[in-house]
């Protein structure tokens, strides 16, 4: 057990993962503002929240190279950075929604079901032209078949995809590193 959080106890870890509970927490707050304003807090609203994430991964590098890093951050200090503290959040949040959808509302799922079968009944005519009407049934089907524990996985694979872009940008913005050794004479 000493040797686990030995290896927690890393400075890059602590920081990126504090950083996700952070993050987490806000994005669920997001989650919850939707809520309170009547919107369906999940599907293409939710996507906003991305920008919650981007902001934490960018402060995160910010501290790091500040605090810890003596004004240095290498590249894969800030990719590192960058995807702990995307993957904590987005699983953080994930499982918040999921006891939310739970135990708390369980009508922000199902709405959330019905306004992804009528978005998809408005493209049929599209879908049906382009897959074909026994994969347009399949794609229907799924969705109506969806169970709330979903929210999870769904919540970091589409966090990690929207995230490549904007942590490899943060992390080519913070990065500085010493390259005084390469300048010494002899």
């Amino acid at each position: 057990m000493k040797s686990i959080l030995e290896y927690f106890n890393k400075p890059l870890l602590k920081v990126s993962m504090v950083f996700g509970l952070i993050t987490g927490l806000l994005a669920f707050a997001f989650f919850l503002g939707l809520y309170a304003l009547g919107i369906v807090p999940l599907g293409n609203n939710k996507v906003m929240d991305m920008g919650i994430h981007v902001i934490m991964i960018a402060g995160a590098c910010w501290y790091f190279r500040k605090k810890i890093g003596n004004g240095f951050l290498h590249l894969w200090e800030a990719l590192t950075i960058g995807y702990v503290v995307n993957t904590i959040a987005a699983f953080i949040n994930g499982w918040l929604i999921y006891l939310f959808i739970t135990y708390i509302d369980p009508s922000v799922f199902t709405n959330y079901l019905a306004e992804m079968g009528s978005l998809l009944e408005q493209g049929k005519e599209e879908l049906v032209k382009n897959i074909g009407n026994a994969e347009y049934l399949k794609m229907f089907a799924s969705i109506q078949a969806m169970d709330p524990s979903e929210i999870i996985t769904d919540e970091i694979s589409k966090k990690t995809v929207m995230a490549i872009i904007p942590i490899l940008i943060i992390s080519l913005i913070f990065r500085k590193q010493d390259y005084g050794v390469f300048h010494n004479k002899p």
